[in-house]
């Protein structure tokens, strides 16, 4: 059985591959929001999937049943799909790679990829995760940016992660290109852990402004400037309207953040926001 189901197979320039996965990498959908986002700007057109029979339990992860608009029902099952893109004056093309955390084989998965990103002269592979802190929604979103490429590290100036603990596929994932020849980077958002619940276009926003920065690569982000400034004034109510979560909230401003890369997005004034707002309306005619 192929592990890999190539639709077409693509001709690419000089690609770039990211990477994100929904699950334990993923916090308040950050990084799979960032990913959907930049494959929505640069439309990007799917090209491959991993074969899911092999990476899941679908006792666990179920599929799921849907009809379509001739009213013909059709499974749709967890999995891992590829789409490829060109970058708007970047001279170069990415491959989109998301999906669900595979549950099994993390080892044969790994290799699958590794292999995929190799057939595709893929140059590097650049991961977008999210995870959990004690950090305020009112600052400024934390990105860190690390690689365990020495010359990818120079050249980008991104740090070496000393993290040592549970990982997830991401971890495996990076480990297994590096030992191919690939070189691998990532970026992790740190998201508030007392709204976990709620997508962070906020740290979806961070994510892409980094992605793109790293790639020279240019994508309009008004639409999620927008609901970032949304998301704030949410989560302001939401806190103001808590004693205790004022009292958090607070500690946490007062105490600053952990050691780490703040991106350096600033926000919008309320006349820039406006500004903003009204081009985004008028380029969707609305």
């Amino acid at each position: 059985m192929d592990v890999v189901i190539w639709e077409r197979r693509p001709r690419l320039r000089r690609p770039i591959m990211i990477a994100a996965f929904e699950g334990w990498n993923d916090a308040a959908d950050a990084a799979t929001g960032a990913l959907d986002y930049l494959a929505r700007s640069w439309q990007a057109q799917p090209f491959a999937e991993i074969n899911p029979e092999e990476f899941y339990d679908f006792t666990s992860a179920r599929p799921e049943s849907r009809l379509d608009e001739a009213g013909t029902r059709r499974i749709e099952w967890p999995g891992v799909r590829f789409s490829a893109a060109s970058v708007p004056r970047g001279g170069r093309d990415v491959v989109l790679m998301s999906g669900q955390e595979p549950q099994l084989k993390w080892r044969t998965f790994s290799a699958a990829v590794s292999e995929l990103a190799r057939d595709l002269g893929v140059e590097m592979v650049l991961s977008l995760g999210a995870l959990l802190a004690d950090v305020a929604h009112t600052r400024p979103v934390r990105v860190t940016a690390t690689t365990p490429h020495p010359g990818l590290g120079s050249e980008l100036g991104l740090s070496r992660s000393r993290y040592e603990g549970p990982t997830g596929i991401l971890g495996v994932l990076q480990d297994a290109l590096s030992r191919a020849g690939i070189p691998a980077a990532s970026l992790w958002a740190n998201v508030p852990h007392y709204v976990a619940q709620s997508p962070s276009p906020k740290a979806t926003l961070a994510l892409v402004e980094r992605a793109t920065r790293l790639l020279r690569a240019n994508v309009d982000v008004v639409e999620l400037q927008l609901a970032s400034a949304a998301y704030d004034r949410q989560v302001d109510e939401l806190v103001a309207a808590d004693e205790d979560a004022s009292a958090y909230v607070a500690r946490l401003e007062r105490d600053g953040e952990p050691p780490g890369d703040v991106t350096d997005m600033a926000p919008l004034s309320a006349e820039e926001l406006a500004e903003e707002a009204e081009r985004y309306l008028r380029e969707q005619g609305g």
